[in-house]
């Protein structure tokens, strides 16, 4: 019975998550359990349980007696997580440039092959994939914590990314940029990575603190 639910839950969680990054959901608005169980078809226990993984991942806040809302986009916030980002992914991904395997070299092929799929074809996928983008350029470095830190980051920086992305045009630079970047990943001239992606990581942030600050 547990695995059932914890399979519901997970299920429910993705389901959840897509409309925060997607901004189906409101911001700063009580989520109405009720009516989302009922229109998901499903128990308040599993929902339950999605919702405080989504608080734990930073997506949603709750407040006692008033139950769970959905965290606002703030140029502030934006502005911490891209200065993280710019503290130790460009050097984690340049040191794992020069030990890379080629199956490492074909996952993050394929993690861009798939980023750029999503964007023609599903945009509300973009954010998760770009995530798996930027993962793929740093989990041959090995550091366990440090790996963490970045996952942890990129999960924050995803409605962002949604967020950046809408204007015309951010995409093609997107790809422009993350082809660049790959390509020097590819091969191995760590300190072209590590340029390129601050570059990247510090133009986004320009880009979000005029979006943003509106």
């Amino acid at each position: 019975m547990s695995l059932v639910v914890r399979t519901l839950s997970e299920q429910i969680f993705t389901i959840i998550r897509e409309r925060i990054i997607s901004g189906d959901l409101p911001e700063e608005q009580p989520i109405r359990q009720d009516a989302l169980a009922n229109e998901l078809g499903v128990s308040k226990i599993p929902l339950r349980e999605a919702l405080a993984r989504l608080e734990q991942e930073g997506l949603l806040t709750s407040q006692a007696n008033r139950g769970f809302f959905v965290r606002s986009l703030g140029a502030s916030e934006a502005e911490e997580i891209y200065e993280l980002r710019l503290a130790i992914e460009p050097d984690a991904a340049a040191r794992a440039s020069l030990i890379a395997t080629p199956a490492d070299h074909d996952a993050a092929q394929a993690a861009l092959a798939a980023l750029d799929v999503a964007a023609r074809d599903a945009l509300h996928e973009v954010a998760l994939l770009n995530r798996a983008f930027h993962l793929a350029l740093v989990r041959p470095f090995g550091g366990t914590l440090t790996f963490q830190l970045i996952e942890r980051l990129q999960v924050l920086a995803e409605r962002y990314v949604v967020q950046h992305l809408k204007p015309a045009g951010r995409e093609d630079r997107a790809h422009q940029e993350h082809r660049a970047l790959l390509d020097a990943w590819l091969s191995r001239d760590g300190a072209k990575v590590s340029a390129l992606l601050i570059d990247h990581v510090r133009a986004t942030m320009v880009d979000l603190r005029g979006q943003l600050k509106r």
